[in-house]
């Protein structure tokens, strides 16, 4: 069974159904209580942070595998006093890795995020050899580089076969609406509800990838027979601006014409060379499909 800590959140459910759909089982793990879902799938409630309490899931399940996804930072501002914040998140990587070595584990799956390319020197697109600048304007990627290096610490040091995946800008079904860093959900939702989308520009873009292709390369990077290297961006491979969403959007819900403020195109993109021949993911959804799918999970009566 593989382990999803954050599997029953965004980018964890569509992980969790890309396993399945692949014939493994899963574990997931939140804080609270919840049901399972599936026949194949087993709902455990575990603070990260208690060690003791991750731990006795490996005496319930056979753990083969960890994917962890839960964040792994004090955000949001003022969910915890600073210092403890911070604690409590490096204490949960601490934890992870601890039950990977008692557990034996073949592979640890890590998120890390696209934000970690912000103000590296050069142009998109990024590969994951790109020295990364010690300066972070957020702390979603500032926790997301200090995970990486005690990754790549314990993993030497515990002879323990870590991964870590820079995720780009996922957007879709069970996405956060509006999101601080990128426009295509409030673009599909103003389209879905009628709504307001907000001051958008036409030329702001990033790496999109759908979600149900993110959890299926996750999937993939999990269940690879081998993989060459430690870090692996997932993402579409190319920018995908404002204005070839509202595009998309227009050719599907008549009536709609998202107003957009014209702007240059800007945003970073990512190599995905890696992922690509390691695992022979390719995309399934362009923006295309992607849009029409989102909206027909939204008519469907789906809140978000």
């Amino acid at each position: 069974m593989i382990l999803i800590t954050g599997g029953l959140g965004f980018i964890g459910t569509h992980t969790t159904r890309a396993l399945l759909d692949l014939g493994e089982s899963c574990v997931l793990v939140q804080r609270r209580q919840g049901a399972s879902a599936d026949e194949r799938v087993v709902v455990e409630q575990a603070d990260l942070t208690d060690e003791r309490a991750l731990l006795s899931i490996g005496e319930r399940h056979k753990i083969t595998g960890i994917v962890h996804l839960a964040g792994s930072m004090p955000w949001p501002p003022g969910g915890h006093e600073p210092a403890e914040g911070a604690e409590r998140a490096l204490k949960s990587l601490f934890n992870v890795f601890r039950a990977a070595q008692e557990w034996q584990v073949s592979r640890v799956g890590l998120a890390s995020t696209i934000g970690v390319y912000l103000g590296a020197s050069g142009e998109s697109p990024f590969a994951e050899d790109v020295p990364l600048p010690m300066t972070v304007a957020h702390p979603i990627p500032g926790f997301k580089k200090i995970g990486e290096l005690i990754t790549d610490h314990l993993a030497g040091a515990m002879g323990i076969d870590a991964v870590t995946y820079r995720i780009g800008a996922i957007w879709g079904p069970g996405g956060h609406t509006p999101s601080p860093f990128f426009g295509a959900p409030q673009l599909v939702h103003a389209a879905a509800h009628g709504t307001d989308h907000g001051d958008l520009r036409a030329g702001d873009g990033m790496d999109l990838l759908y979600a149900r292709d993110c959890g299926r390369a996750i999937a993939l990077l999990q269940l690879a027979e081998r993989l060459r290297h430690r870090t692996y961006n997932v993402a579409s491979g190319r920018r995908t601006t404002n204005g070839e969403v509202a595009a998309a959007i227009a050719k599907l819900v008549p009536g709609a014409r998202p107003h957009l403020t014209e702007s240059p195109e800007t945003g970073l993109w990512l190599d995905v060379t890696r992922l690509r021949e390691d695992t022979g993911f390719e995309p399934e959804y362009d923006t295309g499909r992607g849009a029409a799918d989102y909206l027909a999970w939204l008519g469907a009566g789906n809140p978000r």
